[in-house]
C-alpha cells in the first residue's frame, strides 16, 4: 500500500473499513459493560455514568499521545526518512509508558473527589470507586496500546488493532458475566468483575500489538540506545500529542458538565444519557474509520509535499461520512425507543433517552465535519486548533447554552439535549471554514504565483 501514490478512494476504504469494524466491536464492548452494570442495579448503572468522565480522561491521554505519534511518524515516512520514523516510534513507546503510569497514580488520587463533585453519594459512590480503582491498574496498558498502534497506523496498518478489538470484545462477552456472577473457582465480584475483565483484556492487547510491531520492516535495524529518552523527540511528541489529549479531555469535561446539569434536573436523565450515548457511539463508529484514514493520509502526504492529495482525501472522506450518517440518522430516529429498551425497563429513563436520541439523529453529520477536519489538521502537524475548538464545544458554549436553555427558558433536560445540537453544529461549520483556509494557505506556499 503506497499512501502517497495509490488512488485516494481506494486508500480510504483500505484504511477506514478495518478501523471502523474494530471500533464497532470496541463500542459493543462498552455496550456489554453497560448492559451488565444495568443487570446489577440502577445504582451500578449510575456508577458507570459517574465513572465515565474519569475513564474517558485515560482514553483521552492514550488517544492524544497516539494521534500525535501517528502524525509525526507518518510525516517522516512520507518524506522517506525511515530511520527517523523508527527513532520516533521508539521514543513514543517510552513516552507512553511514563504517561500511563502517571495517569494511574493521579487518577487514584483524584477520582473520589470528582465523583463527589458530580453529586454521587451512597451506593453509587461506593460502586464508582470500586470500579475505577481496578480500571486504573490497567491505565498504563491503555496508553501503551495507543502509542504501539500509532506506529502500525502511520504505516497504513489498521488491521492489527482491529483484530485486537474484535478479539477483546468477544472475550469480554465471556469474562463480564463470569467475573460478575462468579463460577469455576472465581467468586462473584459484581461491578469490580466488569472492571477486572477490562484490565485483563488491555494487558493481553499490549502483548499482541507488540508482536505485530516487531514485524514492521521500517522498524528493523534499530538499537537499544533509541529507547533512551531524547528531549527533542519528547518535546515533539508532547507538542503534537498534548493538544490532542487536552481536546479529548475537554470531551470528558463536557460529559462532566452535561452530567452536572442533568443531575440538577433528575437522576433518570443521567442514566438515560449514559445509555443513549452508548447507542449514539455505535451509529458514529464508521466515522472513526474515516478519521483514522484522514490522519494517516494527511500525515504521509504532507510529509511528501502533496497537499493536493490531502485536500482530495478530506473531500472524499467527508462525502463518504455524509452518506453513512444520513443512513445512521434515519435508523437512530426510527428505533431510538427500541434501542433504549435494551438497557433498561424504566419508562422515565427510556423517555429521556428517546428525546435525546431524536435530537442526536440530526447532529450526526456535524461530527463528521468536525472530526474529519481536526484529524486532517493533526496530520498537517497543526494540532493546536483541536484544543481551542474543544474548549468552545465542550466547556464554554455548553455552560452558557445549557444554562440559558435549561434554566432561564426552563426547558430542563430538553435544554441540554438541544444545547448539544446547537453547540456541535456551530463548531462544525466554523471548523470546516478554518480547514479550507489552512489548505489554501499551504497550497499557495507550495505553488506560489509567478
Amino acid at each position: 500500500m503506497d499512501l502517497v501514490n495509490d488512488p485516494i478512494p481506494v486508500l480510504i476504504r483500505k484504511l477506514a473499513i478495518p478501523a471502523a469494524v474494530g471500533f464497532l466491536f470496541n463500542t459493543m464492548y462498552n455496550v456489554v459493560d453497560t448492559f451488565y452494570a444495568g443487570k446489577i442495579s440502577e445504582d451500578a448503572l449510575e456508577a458507570m455514568g459517574y465513572s465515565f468522565p474519569v475513564f474517558f480522561i485515560i482514553l483521552a491521554l492514550a488517544s492524544g499521545v497516539g494521534q500525535g505519534s501517528t502524525a509525526l511518524i507518518a510525516n517522516l515516512l512520507g518524506s522517506k526518512d525511515q530511520p527517523g520514523a523508527r527513532l520516533m516510534s521508539q521514543q513514543s513507546l517510552v513516552f507512553g509508558a511514563v504517561v500511563g503510569l502517571g495517569v494511574a497514580v493521579v487518577g487514584w488520587l483524584v477520582s473520589p473527589f470528582l465523583y463527589r463533585l458530580l453529586k454521587a453519594d451512597g451506593v453509587a459512590l461506593e460502586l464508582s470507586i470500586e470500579y475505577m480503582n481496578i480500571i486504573l491498574i490497567g491505565a498504563p496498558m491503555m496508553v501503551m496500546q495507543g502509542v504501539i498502534n500509532a506506529s502500525l497506523q502511520a504505516g497504513g496498518d489498521t488491521k492489527s488493532y482491529r483484530n485486537f478489538l474484535i478479539a477483546g470484545s468477544i472475550l469480554n462477552l465471556f469474562l463480564d458475566p463470569w467475573f460478575l456472577y462468579g463460577g469455576f473457582g472465581v467468586p462473584s465480584m459484581g461491578i469490580r468483575g466488569i472492571a477486572l475483565a477490562t484490565t485483563i483484556i488491555q494487558f493481553l492487547g499490549v502483548i499482541y500489538l507488540v508482536t505485530r510491531l516487531r514485524e514492521i520492516e521500517w522498524r528493523r535495524g534499530g538499537n537499544p540506545a533509541e529507547f533512551v529518552p531524547l528531549g527533542g523527540h519528547w518535546r515533539q511528541i508532547l507538542n503534537q500529542g498534548f493538544p490532542a489529549s487536552l481536546n479529548m479531555i475537554t470531551v470528558a469535561l463536557g460529559i462532566f458538565i452535561i452530567t452536572w446539569f442533568l443531575s440538577d434536573f433528575s437522576k433518570a436523565s443521567v442514566s438515560a444519557y449514559i445509555a443513549a450515548t452508548r447507542i449514539e457511539q455505535v451509529i458514529l463508529v464508521p466515522t472513526i474509520g474515516f478519521n483514522i484514514a484522514m490522519l494517516t493520509l494527511a500525515g504521509q502526504n504532507n510529509g511528501a509535499g502533496r497537499i493536493d492529495r490531502v485536500r482530495e482525501a478530506w473531500d472524499i472522506s467527508s462525502r463518504y461520512g455524509l452518506v453513512v450518517m444520513l443512513v445512521g440518522g434515519v435508523i437512530l430516529f426510527l428505533f431510538r425507543g427500541t434501542f433504549m429498551g435494551l438497557f433498561t425497563s424504566d419508562a422515565d429513563i427510556i423517555a429521556h433517552g428517546r428525546r435525546y436520541l431524536g435530537i442526536a439523529s440530526m447532529t450526526l453529520f456535524a461530527y463528521v465535519i468536525l472530526f474529519q477536519t481536526v484529524f486532517m489538521l493533526q496530520g498537517l502537524k497543526r494540532p493546536a486548533y483541536a484544543l481551542w475548538i474543544g474548549l468552545y464545544r465542550q466547556i464554554v458554549a455548553p455552560i452558557l447554552t445549557f444554562w440559558f436553555l435549561g434554566r432561564v427558558l426552563g426547558w430542563q433536560e430538553l435544554g441540554v439535549w438541544w444545547g448539544v445540537f446547537v453547540v456541535t453544529w456551530s463548531a462544525a461549520l466554523f471548523t470546516r471554514w478554518y480547514g479550507m483556509r489552512v489548505l489554501n494557505q499551504l497550497a499557495r506556499k507550495q505553488n506560489p504565483p509567478h
